[in-house]
């Protein structure tokens, strides 16, 4: 269970896919990387477009298992998918915070304690 995000097979396609997530990010996902890069967020290490269980994430917390995914207007008609991967990372062992875009672009000081509540949560 341990190894799923490292040591974990990775297709040549999924990881270029994932690349390109990286190259063209959305305006929420470059806003939040900005506060999390670097480990700025409390000390904890993040990583975005991470591959985990053949799924590409937003962003990744090893140090919590937390996986971060902000969900913008398509996600509205993706839901059904989207439960189906949240079922099966956390059947992983890994906790999903959904968060919405807007929160991100209107009100990033909230988002960033959403993110300090969730790991709190988890350590407990």
């Amino acid at each position: 269970m341990k190894r799923v995000v490292r040591g974990q097979p990775v297709s040549q396609a999924k990881h270029e896919q994932a690349r390109q997530l990286r190259q063209r990010m959305t305006p929420a996902e470059r806003i939040l990387w900005q506060a999390l890069r670097k480990s700025q967020l409390d000390g904890y290490h993040f990583r975005r477009q991470q591959v985990i269980a053949g799924f590409i994430v937003d962003f990744y917390c090893h140090a919590v298992r937390l996986v971060i995914e902000l969900d913008g207007a398509i996600h509205a008609q993706r839901s059904g998918h989207d439960a189906a991967r949240d079922r099966i990372l956390t059947q992983h062992g890994f906790h999903i915070l959904r968060m919405n875009n807007a929160t991100i672009l209107e009100n990033l000081p909230v988002a960033l304690n959403q993110i300090r509540q969730t790991i709190r949560h988890i350590q407990v």
